[in-house]
């Protein structure tokens, strides 16, 4: 495992706030490896919240309930994700690291048990719950990445996490669609038990031993979550379009395409509706080079440009009632649009303090699994109400919601206080703020 770990003496110097987050990791550096290793370990732990989706149809068979509610079972993954996100990812600025990961890694494996087990619908909802809560250890690395990178590739490092995390979802939705087919939907969260306890012990055997950021008192802490969202100007705009667009958007559109394409005219198994799943993958490649986006001091700019592509894909949508090419065509879109919003906000609101990267990381995914659980809930209704046309209007609407938002928050972006590189401080939408005019010429 030695080979992940190198030393980083040589670097340039940082600023104030970057040293402040990494003076204690400087012995280290993000090598290849590692960040691919911390890529599976963040997909892994993202996909347990996903390998219900495609298996909805075939759990309300097995548990007698009504398709419509089992939409109810992301909702409460959503909501102990969110739970989980707000009262154990700020560990990650108090506590050892690697010590960390690898405990919630191992609770998250015993949640995925119980959800193996569960005799009943209600238990299901319960098991689904525990594992939200403790499948966070994506997002405890996710700042430990960002920590470990050279400062002028911070953006791009979360790039590569965020691809690893999309093409852990992807390959949650594929995967437990195939095997539940074969072996039906409990068997998806026994093997994903034991992976998880598997990658826990590799995790803490390749991780560098590090000392904790800073000692703060963990009520003080959680506090401090919710005071960033004033402290800092540019976040509250950030949370809400990416609020929009990745948390609403994203589970109102998934949760709903299970039901379109489990009924007629497509009528397709569970292993089939995954696969449609594998559309997303043009996110996934585009995410290893959105982040240079952020490091170059675009990121405003190109995060307004995908937001106008997410309402591209779902204006598409409109027309994929009974059309697979348009249904996969508006997926592969829809993709790309999420996914370069995801991470150019995730890595501005990281940017905005390094030495409170966990607690930004934190009220940022707490805000958009929040709005995920409303997306999932609304789903349901909407579909009974509406069909795939009123959920098409849905999101459409917010996506325009969204828009109107990220226009206003680049103005405060412009007119934030110096923030770091990438932070959301500079008029290139996220650079560092203009050097001032220089001073008069004498008077002769």
């Amino acid at each position: 495992m030695e080979v992940l770990i190198e030393a980083a003496d040589d670097r340039k110097p940082r600023t104030e706030a970057m040293e402040a987050s990494a003076s204690k990791n400087d012995r280290f550096a993000l090598t290849k490896p590692l960040t691919a290793l911390l890529a599976i370990a963040a997909g892994l732990a993202i996909g347990n919240l996903y390998w219900a989706q495609p298996l909805l149809v075939q759990i309300s068979n097995s548990l007698g309930v009504e398709v419509a509610d089992t939409g109810l079972l992301i909702t409460a993954t959503q909501i102990g994700y969110a739970a989980g996100i707000l009262l154990i990812v700020p560990l990650g600025d108090i506590c050892p690291r690697r010590k960390l990961i690898t405990v919630v890694m191992a609770l998250a494996a015993c949640s995925l048990l119980a959800c193996a087990t569960a005799p009943s619908f209600l238990f299901l909802a319960f098991g689904l719950s525990a594992l939200g809560v403790t499948t966070v250890s994506g997002q405890i690395i996710i700042p430990l990445a960002r920590d470990l990178a050279d400062p002028k590739e911070q953006g791009q490092a979360v790039g590569v996490l965020a691809a690893g995390v999309m093409l852990g979802i992807l390959a949650a939705r594929t995967l437990s669609g195939l095997v539940a087919d074969f072996l039906g939907w409990r068997s998806i969260y026994l093997i994903a038990t034991v992976i998880n306890l598997v990658l826990a012990g590799v995790l803490f055997k390749a991780l560098p031993k590090m000392p904790a950021k800073e000692k703060t008192p963990y009520p003080k802490l959680i506090a401090d979550v919710f005071k960033s969202i004033v402290r800092y100007k540019p976040l509250k705009w950030i949370l809400i379009t990416n609020g929009i667009v990745f948390g609403v958007v994203f589970n109102l559109f998934w949760t709903s395409l299970t039901f379109l394409l489990a009924a007629e005219p497509f009528g397709y198994s569970t292993f089939q509706i995954g696969l449609v799943s594998i559309a997303g993958i043009t996110g996934a490649v585009a995410s290893f080079g959105v982040g240079k986006l952020q490091d170059k001091g675009c990121g405003v700019q190109a995060a307004g440009a995908f937001i106008g592509v997410s309402l591209l894909s779902m204006a598409l949508a409109f027309f994929a009632g009974e059309s697979l090419a348009l249904v996969v065509i508006a997926a592969a879109v829809y993709s790309l649009g999420v996914q370069g919003v995801g991470i150019l906000n995730q890595a501005r609101a990281m940017a905005l303090d390094p030495a409170r990267s966990s607690r930004l990381n934190t009220i940022f995914v707490f805000n958009n699994f929040v709005c995920g659980a409303i997306g999932s809930a609304a789903s349901g209704f909407i579909w009974a109400w509406a069909g795939w046309l009123g959920i098409c209007a849905a999101a459409v609407l917010v996506i325009l919601i969204a828009l109107v938002c990220w226009r206003i928050g680049s103005r405060a972006s412009r007119e934030a206080p110096g923030c770091v590189r990438g932070g959301g401080g500079g008029g290139r939408g996220g650079g560092p703020p203009p050097p001032p005019p220089p001073p008069p010429p004498p008077h002769p």
